[in-house]
């Protein structure tokens, strides 16, 4: 059955986060109170290891030891997940690879756990990072010294749910446009590299 038959919707159809999604903030800060730095241990993802492409940078991650991470085992990752930042910059999201399965996220997260049957996870990435969607979600955030997202608030936010067909189309063409970005990334990143020697051969004639 198609979500939109199944829920009720808003005004404008769109549907409830919370009717296809489970969210679940991060363990409070005393559960990851020790935290280290080095290879060992399970990765403890926060906010600053999320990029702005909606990836997660691994060169930075601090741990907690395998005992403390079965303790805190209801906030594993899996692969699929959505994780969202609700304190700090509101709105950065990565979504979760096959090889990020089985570490943990921290309290200025969300977890987003999607049913898969009924929405990609790459189209509600995708959703939720489209420029008016993420000015929308960021301005329902608490305000205060540090403006923040809470679980209740993201299972209320309205969402744009077409068939999964259609999420099929939207994710296939976006995931062409992502690789043309990065191999035009890679083009200017040589490009760059290779100014100071052009300049130097010039000027010396070479």
């Amino acid at each position: 059955m198609a979500p939109e038959q199944a829920w009720p919707t808003s005004g404008d159809g769109r549907i409830p986060l919370g009717r296809f999604c489970r969210v679940t903030a991060g363990p409070s800060g005393s559960l990851l109170d020790n935290l280290q730095e080095g290879p060992n241990g399970v990765p403890v993802i926060a906010p600053p290891d999320l990029t702005e492409h909606f990836t997660v940078d691994t060169r930075r991650l601090r741990r907690v030891s395998h005992p403390q991470a079965e303790r805190l085992a209801r906030f594993e990752l899996r692969a699929g997940d959505v994780l969202l930042v609700r304190q700090g910059t509101l709105g950065r999201l990565a979504l979760v690879k096959d090889e990020q399965a089985g570490w943990l996220y921290s309290s200025s997260c969300l977890r987003i756990r999607v049913d898969q049957s009924l929405v990609l996870p790459a189209y509600l990435a995708a959703y939720l990072t489209h420029p008016p969607v993420q000015r929308e979600l960021i301005a329902q955030a608490q305000s205060g010294t540090v403006p923040s997202l809470n679980s209740t608030m993201l299972t209320e936010f309205p969402v744009e749910v077409p068939p999964m067909d259609r999420q099929h189309d939207v994710v296939a063409a976006l995931a062409d446009i992502d690789e043309q970005i990065t191999v035009q990334r890679m083009m200017l990143d040589r490009l760059v590299a290779l100014r100071p020697s052009v300049f130097e051969q010039l000027t010396k004639g070479e």
